[in-house]
């Protein structure tokens, strides 16, 4: 059987040994596409893939149309948006994504986030601390549970609000639950989002929530960039010059925003919160050892498709 890996961003070169070492040693054979420009190449190479691993790369109904063999699909990564999973599904074709292994990654970026924004972002006036302000984690999932985690060291109250994770594992992460949206926005001096795009949440961080935050309110979002409204968080902007939005998914309009906002907003060139070495070859193994257990053994623990 053969495992594609398509990677328009490739792996970091010690990544792809892992990924190497996990295929072949499980006698499968290892093809890579890297640095592909065009659509049409990546079609020619899951014509006889078995297997594909991939990072942001998009896997649409007509790449998995271009692919008769293919069983499963790993997105090296938490999100799996670039996956039409609909088409997937009426394949039979397995979907996954590897939640955890860049989590503390993107957790710690959250952080460089808050510290610009928190000291004005590095404009050389007088900012304030993280220490003693409350934070709340808006999704509690590998993420939510590492930015905790980390702000604790700094001395910060969390809270966090997850319809989907039980009190008792943010008890026991110190964390206090929140079972009101309006409430965690209004309450917490930051908020952090950690929600993933789907139907529900697109556009539903908006003017509303946004201007609930408190006087000096942070906005952090590490997440997507599709469950920001953007035109409500425009107004939230001009009408509370007191709050900052910062962000390593750019909204559509961050030129215009930058323009307008000036400091208010911080945008990073790219998103980049797995990006780091760590995080890159932690995902890219996981996905080969995922890629392996399904093929072999039919396991299929990290499925996030029906």
């Amino acid at each position: 059987m053969k495992v594609l890996v398509a990677t328009e961003k490739p792996f970091a070169a010690e990544a792809v040994e892992g990924i190497r070492q996990e295929i072949e040693s499980a006698g499968y054979e290892l093809e890579l596409l890297e640095k592909y420009s065009s659509k049409d190449e990546l079609l020619a190479a899951v014509a006889t893939a078995d297997a594909l691993i991939v990072r942001s790369d998009k896997v649409t109904a007509d790449v998995i149309a271009a692919a008769p063999a293919l069983k499963i699909v790993v997105r090296a990564g938490a999100g799996y948006d670039n996956v039409d999973l609909a088409a997937a599904s009426e394949r039979g074709i397995v979907v996954e994504n590897t939640p955890g292994q860049n989590s503390n990654a993107v957790a710690e970026l959250v952080f460089g986030l808050a510290v610009m924004a928190a000291r004005n972002m590095l404009d050389g006036t007088s900012g304030s601390e993280l220490k003693g302000k409350r934070l709340g984690i808006h999704a509690f999932g590998q993420v939510g549970r590492n930015v905790a985690r980390i702000a604790k060291g700094f001395g910060m109250e969390v809270c966090a609000l997850d319809p989907y994770c039980p009190d008792s594992a943010m008890t026991d992460a110190g964390v206090t639950p929140v079972h009101d949206l309006r409430s965690l926005y209004s309450d917490n001096r930051y908020v952090s989002l950690h929600i993933p795009a789907t139907p529900e949440t697109r556009g539903s961080v908006g003017y509303d929530l946004i201007t609930l935050l408190p006087k000096g309110g942070v906005l952090i979002n590490t997440a997507r960039k599709e469950v920001i409204d953007e035109e409500g968080l425009a107004r939230a902007l001009a009408d509370r010059p007191d709050i900052k939005y910062v962000a390593d998914v750019a909204p559509d309009c961050a030129a215009d925003l930058s323009a307008r906002f000036g400091k208010q907003v911080l945008f990073t060139p790219k998103k980049m919160g797995a990006q780091t070495a760590e995080a890159n070859i932690n995902a890219g193994i996981a996905a080969a050892r995922q890629v392996v257990a399904y093929l072999r053994d039919g396991i299929d623990r990290f499925r996030v498709n029906k």
